[in-house]
């Protein structure tokens, strides 16, 4: 954990989206105001050891309350507080805003134990199952509106690149964009047991760049991969 802390992204994912990134910030900002509150926790904490340590027989001076010490630590708390809910609701209203006009529509299906990618512009569908694992292609710097639903049980879609996760459940509709905004081969899991094969419910996610991808699209369209 200490060694994590060294580094300005504490350990964590920066995020490889829009969306990401911004819950990687959220994520940093709550880091800082932990290590904040820690540090002066543990600076007053080792004060008032060193302080207020016994030195003599002599009975110390009894104060039985200091309003204006009481009216700080109580402030000060609940304005971090109020300061994080706020950020947090900004950026859960970011990462769940729907584009009206994306560039690319893709309906993720989970089923035990597998994924199926359909792209309805271009009729293309990718699918796994068992030990060959789907690759969902995106394009970057723009905008993919995912439709998320579950064929049997409860699954989690999950990209930590992208510091996501969202569950797919049964009967039920999610809708989510994406707006990638570096290139690359990132991984995908299942992040809810589903099942005996649960750890092999596995997927990649291949972010090309738009000339890349019109091209993909173009060779795959009307192709069912498997």
């Amino acid at each position: 954990i200490a060694l994590a802390g060294c580094s300005p992204a504490f350990g964590a994912y920066r995020g490889v989206t829009t969306q990401g990134r911004s819950t990687f910030h959220l994520f940093q900002g709550f880091a800082i105001a932990s290590i904040f509150v820690g540090g002066i926790t543990f600076l007053l904490l080792f004060f008032v050891l060193l302080r207020f340590r016994k030195k003599s027989d002599a009975i110390p001076l009894q104060r039985h309350s200091n309003v204006k010490i009481e009216v700080l630590y109580t402030v000060i708390p609940i304005l971090i507080v109020v300061g994080l809910f706020f950020f947090t609701v900004k950026v859960e209203n970011k990462v769940d805003a729907i584009s009206p006009t994306p560039n690319v529509k893709v309906t993720v299906t989970a089923f035990q134990w597998g994924w199926k990618f359909y792209y309805p512009a271009t009729n293309t569908t990718v699918i796994g199952s068992g030990n060959h694992y789907p690759q969902l292609v995106l394009p970057e710097g723009e905008t993919t509106a995912v439709t998320l639903v579950s064929q049997d049980v409860v699954h989690g879609f999950y990209i930590p690149a992208f510091n996501f996760s969202r569950y797919a459940l049964p009967g039920v509709v999610n809708h989510f964009d994406f707006n990638p905004t570096t290139a690359g081969t990132y991984i995908g899991r299942c992040s809810q047991l589903c099942g005996l094969y649960h750890s092999e419910m596995l997927f990649s996610v291949k972010v090309l760049s738009a000339q890349q991808f019109q091209s993909w699209t173009s060779s795959q369209a009307g192709k069912v991969t498997a």
